[in-house]
């Protein structure tokens, strides 16, 4: 029993052999003793072989039979495709000899295919197929606002592509819907829409007579405008969209320039009226979600429209302030809001939290700069009191210490360092002294 352990794997694996098979053995004492190499079982059947059939029994006729049938319709499918094979490679070459391709050409572009690269990708993949303005848009501004900080490099070439699809009024439209609702849908958005919509309306070249982008944006937004009363009692998801309108309206205002014949361009004075309206609107119904909206509306616009209100000199700043005043002595808002609205009522009466810049030197004096003073030397007097500019005994002071510039002028030379003769005060043994002290150092610092 060892020994049948004691073999290497697969060893001793045999079969008795039909006296028939044709293979070679060595008879000895009447047994079969061993055989010119020992035949493995065979292997198993491929699994995409067709299945045996039930009588796997076959004589060998019908073997040899089989097999020719088997040839003789591997020949005939062979002959099929040679055939078929021949008249594709034919229709190959009259098309390849027909056609008017190059092989050094780029890349290849189907006929009425327009090419765009998408924004989104990293590797600058360029997508062949029929894209529509509301994908190309949708790609974009999801760039945008997925990269803000890649807009200045990336508007010039939005706004290029843009003006090769935007030629009908039909498509401003569309884009300026486009932009509208993405940039009041998308959170944190608007900033970058607002100065996208400016871009855009300085540099897009379609200007149809129903108006160009920007006037076709502000109508766009005057639409929102006129439901403001409806909406600031509406449900909460038509608050939400008129805060989202009003947000982006502001960074509008802050962004948007009407450039002028001549001067500096100037902010949509229409916005301006537009913002105290809403804001009107939102107090008159204050409850926490419009009353969050206006402070985010205030600490975002509030110091340009104050510095606005004040230069046309109306008192609308101070209207707010007191109606804000008025909420949180009478209205049920909760606490938190309550907070933030005082907050905002601190930030106006410090400026909005800015600071002015001192005055210029050049235009700086005693009166109307506290600061005057401040570079201003420290002198003196002979019995060790301090004295500076400010002080009001300055001058006289001062002009007792010009009294003695002959003293100064006889101890310091005219460099202003002081002087010893010392040919007349040293002695002879302090001059050798300090002659060899002078050596010494010399020659330390040499070595």
């Amino acid at each position: 029993m060892n020994q049948n352990f004691d073999r290497a794997p697969g060893a001793g694996r045999t079969r008795n052999l039909p006296a028939d098979s044709g293979v070679m053995s060595t008879a000895g004492d009447g047994d079969t003793k061993t055989t010119l190499f020992n035949q493995r079982e065979p292997l198993r059947q491929p699994r995409t072989s067709p299945p045996f059939a039930e009588n796997n029994i076959s004589t060998a006729n019908d073997m040899v039979g089989g097999e020719c049938k088997r040839q003789s319709k591997t020949q005939q499918s062979t002959n099929t495709n040679s055939m078929s094979a021949s008249k594709e490679c034919n229709e190959v070459d009259s098309v390849v000899k027909s056609s008017k391709l190059s092989a050094s050409a780029p890349e290849f572009v189907p006929s009425g295919i327009i090419p765009y690269e998408d924004p989104n990708c990293d590797d600058s993949e360029i997508y062949y197929g029929e894209p529509t303005l509301a994908d190309m848009v949708t790609d974009f501004l999801g760039h945008l606002s997925s990269s803000p900080g890649s807009f200045e490099s990336d508007v010039e070439y939005i706004t290029g592509i843009l003006n090769s699809w935007v030629t009908t009024e039909e498509l401003l439209q569309e884009l300026v819907e486009l932009i509208y609702t993405q940039s009041t849908a998308i959170p944190n958005f608007s900033y970058t829409g607002a100065r996208l919509c400016n871009y855009l309306s300085q540099h897009l070249a379609v200007s149809p007579p129903s108006g160009n982008f920007r006037q076709l944006l502000l109508k766009r937004c005057r639409t929102e405008y006129e439901q403001r009363d409806v909406a600031v009692r509406g449900d909460a998801d038509t608050q939400k969209k008129f805060h989202s309108f009003v947000l982006f309206l502001g960074e509008l205002y802050l962004h948007l320039e009407v450039k002028s014949g001549k001067g500096q361009p100037n902010r949509a004075e229409i916005l301006l009226i537009a913002l105290k309206e809403l804001m009107t609107s939102l107090f008159s119904n204050p409850v926490d979600a419009n009353l969050i909206c206006a402070v985010k509306l205030l600490k975002l616009t509030g110091s340009v429209l104050d510095d606005a209100w004040k230069e046309n000199e109306q008192p609308h700043m101070e209207e707010l302030i007191h109606r804000i005043e008025t909420i949180l002595l009478d209205a049920a808002c909760s606490r938190d809001v309550r907070q933030m609205l005082l907050k905002l009522v601190e930030l106006r009466s410090s400026d909005w939290g800015r600071v002015r810049a001192a005055p210029a030197a050049s235009n700086a004096t005693p009166d109307n700069d506290p600061n005057y003073f401040m570079n201003e030397p420290t002198f003196y007097t002979e019995d060790g009191t301090p004295f500076t500019a400010a002080d009001p005994e300055y001058a006289e002071k001062y002009q007792e210490i010009m009294d003695r510039q002959d003293y100064f002028h006889d101890i310091y030379g005219e460099n202003g360092n002081e002087e010893y003769d010392f040919d007349d005060e040293m002695e002879p043994e302090i001059e050798e002294a300090f002659e060899n002290f002078c050596l010494e150092s010399e020659r330390k610092r040499q070595q």
